[in-house]
């Protein structure tokens, strides 16, 4: 069975070296579900509860968000951080609070400070999903990741890694001790 969760996210980008209206600088509303698939919690009578599918997610997520994403290969990128630099925003802003904590993966890296993300390949639909599974295929058992930016949408199916001990009496994932981190129980 499956708990599903969906987050927005604003943000802008361009498709470096598309000849078309997509090589300019331009923001989306983009769209995330992600399906958890695992037996029902028989504690709880679900499989993972969706706000704490959110919470996980936002967490990593967030840096999307109200961010500006880059192929590393684009020669706005240097142009973009000189900006920033002389706005003095590079390093962050008292107002810039709504960032996660950075990560650098192989196909991408977060600067949360100055809202930025790098990717490896152009970010499109297909794109985000690869990054969104690649920092989350640890914490979750994801069975589909969908996610629409405009007239635009992709998914894709996976064979969840691992099932994962979640607690009995309120159904989140156990740290690394067998503990939950909500409620305090111990995995016997």
């Amino acid at each position: 069975m499956r708990s599903i969760t969906h987050l927005d996210i604003q943000y802008a980008h361009r498709f470096y070296g598309f000849k078309g209206e997509a090589q300019y600088l331009h923001g989306h509303s983009g769209g995330l579900t992600i399906e958890v698939e695992d037996t029902v919690n028989p504690g709880v009578n679900m499989v993972f509860p969706c706000n704490e599918i959110q919470k996980t997610a936002w967490n990593v997520i967030k840096n999307f968000d109200h961010a500006l994403i880059l192929r590393e290969d684009d020669p706005l990128l240097p142009a973009i951080l000189g900006v920033y630099e002389k706005q003095g925003i590079k390093d962050g802003a008292p107002t810039n609070k709504m960032k996660g904590e950075a990560f650098k993966t192989e196909l991408c890296t977060a600067y949360p400070d100055c809202r930025l993300v790098v990717t490896k390949e152009t970010m499109t639909t297909e794109g985000m999903i690869k990054m969104v599974y690649e920092l989350l295929k640890d914490k979750l058992a994801i069975a589909k990741i969908t996610f629409t930016s405009g007239v635009n949408a992709a998914a894709m199916e996976f064979k969840p890694a691992k099932s994962i001990d979640r607690c009995p009496c309120c159904g989140i994932a156990l740290n690394e001790k067998g503990v939950c981190p909500k409620c305090g129980y111990r995995k016997g």
